[in-house]
């Protein structure tokens, strides 16, 4: 499997469970730039709420996002991927205002294939319980937005693939 180099910085976005964290580090492979895990951006209170079952607020999330913004920022003509659920147009404007150059991979699927995923998922934060609210805040990229939308379905190995297409696509990023 031939390496694709690339300067962007894509931030791997979806609602949970359609597998951010296994095809985040599976791309930035691919990719030969280095991976950071979004929920580890999260800071305590934040993880504690979701656990809890307690959907985050706007407000809890802008220092989050920042924290991934000033990551993006930093990989600037670089190269990264990192994980984000960047659900709602104003969290990706949030991420471009601190990193212009990020583009995102949106990674989609059908609610029932997503909920089958999280049930069979060991230790992880995010209830099942929580992804209606995740698909009700969901705002799906819009043209003007620099990324593509890759769909979940099949293996990890065919995810990933299915997204160095896409990406190989786009543009690349202005300095």
């Amino acid at each position: 499997m031939q390496q694709l180099h690339t300067p962007h910085v894509v931030v791997v976005m979806g609602v949970a469970g359609t597998g951010k964290t296994t095809i985040g580090p599976l791309l930035a492979a691919r990719l030969g730039v280095p991976y950071a895990e979004g929920d580890d951006f999260h800071p305590p209170a934040n993880i504690a709420k979701m656990t809890a079952g307690t959907p985050l607020t706007d407000e809890d999330r802008w220092p989050w996002l920042d924290a991934i913004g000033s990551w993006a920022h930093g990989r600037a003509g670089l190269g990264g991927v990192v994980s984000s659920s960047a659900l709602k147009r104003s969290y990706r404007d949030r991420l471009r205002a601190a990193a212009p150059g990020v583009v995102f991979v949106h990674l989609t699927g059908s609610r029932e294939l997503i909920e089958d995923r999280m049930s069979h998922r060991q230790g992880h934060f995010m209830p099942t319980a929580l992804l209606d609210s995740q698909f009700a805040t969901l705002q799906p990229l819009e043209p003007d937005e620099a990324g593509v939308a890759v769909d979940v379905a099949g293996t990890p190995e065919e995810i990933t693939e299915r997204a160095v297409d896409a990406l190989r696509g786009l543009p690349e990023p202005v300095q």
